[in-house]
């Protein structure tokens, strides 16, 4: 057991260190390479170089998005892969992040004169819509997993159309705006959605981590789970609350970041092994690592061009679930 708990304390550390050292590696590279030593100054509020305001107000704000929104994504895809029993679930596939795309844009293009503050509400409360959706229609005498999935994926299409729909019959000077926000992309991020994002970051992760019991007792089994004194429905529709409220959060601010709630959980799992008491963190910490790689890789590779984050995820998570899909063809 203590070798067991002193692997999983490394593992986060090294994590932890490793998520500290990209970030400052996101700081230093980019259209202006800046020093370390004046990025620690910057930091401590003693750098007196024009790079103060390139590290500040234009690439930190973008790196603390990253890393927030990365967690919010894979947290929310490892609650939801456990509480629905299935490997092949995120909030990208049951289409929850594509009604909170629905719902912001719509905001966006009826409401042109809007506060950034709004945004994750919204979301959020189109994330809910499309959840509870997605469950009504794929029950039959109870809820198959593989049915969910598969309802999910048609919500989704359909979603990535209606947000389309919205789209061409918004104002035309919007749709740049909001088709760059639709690929998923945190570029033009400034101080002001880390102050709306933060928040729910900060209450659910941790209320997450807070309920990983009950996520491991369910992974047994929905007669052991009442077995063992588990409240079950309370549980999931809890835990599902918490999940989509993280997806329709990070979606507001930082549009569709495909696949990096499949891709973290999946990592965090070989890392780590099974109990969420761990995977949660991890998945957080791989999170934010997949997206500020994603983010640096859209904004140095093609110079001039910045490339939203999101393409590369889409990139990589799509061949990815091809994968499991054909691992796990016989599960249903």
């Amino acid at each position: 057991m203590h070798r067991g708990i002193g692997k999983s304390i490394l593992i986060l550390a090294i994590l932890s260190i490793a998520l500290i050292a990209l970030s400052i590696l996101c700081l230093s590279i980019g259209g202006v390479s800046i020093p370390v030593k004046e990025i620690f100054l910057s930091l401590l509020g003693k750098n007196k170089e024009g790079s103060d305001l390139i590290i500040m107000q234009f690439r930190m704000p973008r790196i603390v998005a990253a890393v927030l929104v990365g967690a919010a994504l894979a947290v929310a895809g490892a609650v939801l892969q456990g509480v629905i029993r299935n490997p092949l679930a995120s909030p990208d596939l049951l289409g929850v992040t594509g009604g909170a795309s629905v719902a912001v844009v719509a905001f966006m293009t009826l409401f042109t004169r809007y506060s950034v503050h709004w945004i994750p509400f919204i979301a959020v409360a189109g994330a809910f819509v499309i959840a509870a959706l997605n469950y009504a229609l794929a029950w039959k005498n109870g809820v198959s997993p593989f049915r969910l999935v598969l309802i999910g994926i048609g919500i989704s299409t359909a979603m990535g159309a209606l947000t389309i729909f919205l789209l061409i019959s918004g104002p035309v000077y919007l749709a740049a705006q909001v088709l760059n926000w639709m690929t998923g992309s945190i570029y033009g991020t400034s101080w002001k959605y880390i102050e709306v994002l933060w928040p729910w970051v900060a209450i659910f992760i941790p209320l997450s981590i807070l309920y990983a019991k009950e996520l491991n007792v369910q992974s047994l089994g929905e007669e052991t789970a009442i077995g063992l004194g588990s409240r079950l429905q309370l549980s999931r529709m809890i835990l599902l609350f918490y999940s989509v409220a993280l997806a329709g959060a990070a979606v507001g601010i930082a549009g569709t970041i495909s696949f990096l709630g499949l891709l973290a959980p999946h990592m965090a799992r070989k890392l780590i092994g099974h109990s969420y008491k761990l995977v949660i963190p991890v998945s957080a910490l791989l999170g934010a690592m997949i997206l500020l790689l994603a983010d640096l890789a859209g904004r140095t590779l093609f110079q001039p061009l910045d490339i939203p984050a999101g393409v590369f995820t889409a990139g990589i998570g799509a061949p990815f679930f091809m994968y499991l899909l054909f691992k796990r063809k016989a599960f249903k």
